[in-house]
């Protein structure tokens, strides 16, 4: 995938997940290109709440899955789809093992805010960092 431009206000870009292994780092790089000229703090978070959602999306759900970045002048929203509607997350809970379940608590302490919503066949899980 050819490193898109940098987003002005208001843009959106949309990122296909591969449908049999993650590719962490091409969601990072990706993500990173989108945001590439704001502050380091700004970016890491971004890269961090979209590595965190889209690793659960392939987690917890079925595919496909898509990450969507939307830059506004204040608020950077990322947003991972899935096709797995009935599993919502819940904060701290993991039903993989005790020792998992922290991404979305981190999540919730960098984020603005975060949520989930459902559409027909699957659901959203956003996440929002101050621009």
């Amino acid at each position: 995938m050819d490193a898109p431009e940098v987003l002005s206000a208001s843009a959106r870009t949309v990122y296909a997940l591969p449908e049999d292994k993650p590719d962490l780092a091409a969601v990072r790089a990706w993500a990173c290109s989108l945001v590439r000229d704001l502050s380091e703090d700004i970016r890491l978070d971004v890269l961090l709440v979209c590595t965190e959602l889209a690793s659960n999306a392939y987690e917890h759900a079925e595919g496909p899955r898509t990450v969507r970045v939307h830059r506004h002048a204040d608020v950077i929203r990322i947003e991972v789809d899935d096709h797995t509607p009935a599993e919502l997350p819940h904060l701290g809970e993991s039903r993989l093992g005790d020792s998992r379940g922290r991404g979305l608590l981190l999540i919730a302490q960098i984020s603005r805010c975060w949520g989930t919503r459902d559409f027909v066949g699957g659901k959203t899980i956003w996440a929002e960092v101050s621009a």
